[in-house]
């Protein structure tokens, strides 16, 4: 298995303050379709406007540089919204693929992205040297989060990272509590030695990051 990494490093976020009457579950139906209103409508719906404001750039040279990427290296994105962080990286030199689900990201997009469900990628074994799948796997139900995982662990021949909703412990459910209340889309919120066994279980070997209620710096409101 790999090791703990924030590949995202620069991107840090801002605290956010989190109750069960801020994001609701009509929130969290909204969110679910995934279009205008979840990327570019109010931010409890989603993103609240997701623009390119030039984020992407250094953290495109931090995963070039970790991974020692070369020139004509291959790249894919799980579920790369509108496909910012997929041209920063190409403009580094490396051949990028980037799939999406939601085809108002699609059609937004500022690159070319394939429409593909991350539990049926439609790419060879191996096909990629890095493989990038940030807020993917904990959307789906445990299930799902398997194929994907094994998906991610077919198609890399090299390297990879995803991000893991997750909490320390069962001593400390407060911190599983927020996550619930900030996460709109995440289906599956496990500690993280429950996500290690699950990585494990999946044959997946690459990078992780786990997004904590103090990682992503939510408070109680």
């Amino acid at each position: 298995m790999g090791k703990e990494t924030d590949l995202f490093a620069g991107y840090p976020p801002a605290q956010r303050v989190v109750s069960p009457t801020i994001r609701t579950i009509k929130n969290r139906i909204t969110a679910s379709y995934r279009d205008e209103e979840f990327y570019d409508g109010a931010r409890d719906n989603g993103y609240g406007g997701m623009k390119d404001d030039g984020r992407w750039k250094p953290i495109a040279h931090h995963i070039r540089e970790h991974y020692r990427l070369t020139d004509g290296d291959r790249v894919l994105q799980l579920r790369a919204h509108k496909g910012y962080l997929c041209r920063e990286l190409r403009d580094l030199g490396l051949k990028v693929t980037g799939c999406e689900t939601s085809d108002y990201a699609i059609e937004k997009a500022s690159y070319p992205l394939d429409k593909a469900s991350p539990m049926r990628l439609p790419y060879d074994d191996g096909e990629f040297d890095l493989v990038i799948a940030a807020n993917v796997v904990y959307t789906e139900n445990l299930e799902g989060a398997i194929k994907i995982l094994r998906e991610i662990q077919r198609v890399s021949r090299k390297h990879a990272w995803a991000t893991f909703a997750a909490y320390e412990s069962e001593a400390e459910p407060d911190g599983l509590l927020l996550m619930r209340y900030w996460v709109l889309l995440g289906t599956t919120i496990l500690t993280k030695a429950d996500w290690l066994e699950v990585m494990a279980h999946a044959g997946y070997s690459g990078d992780w990051r786990f997004d904590t209620a103090q990682f992503m710096n939510l408070v109680r409101g």
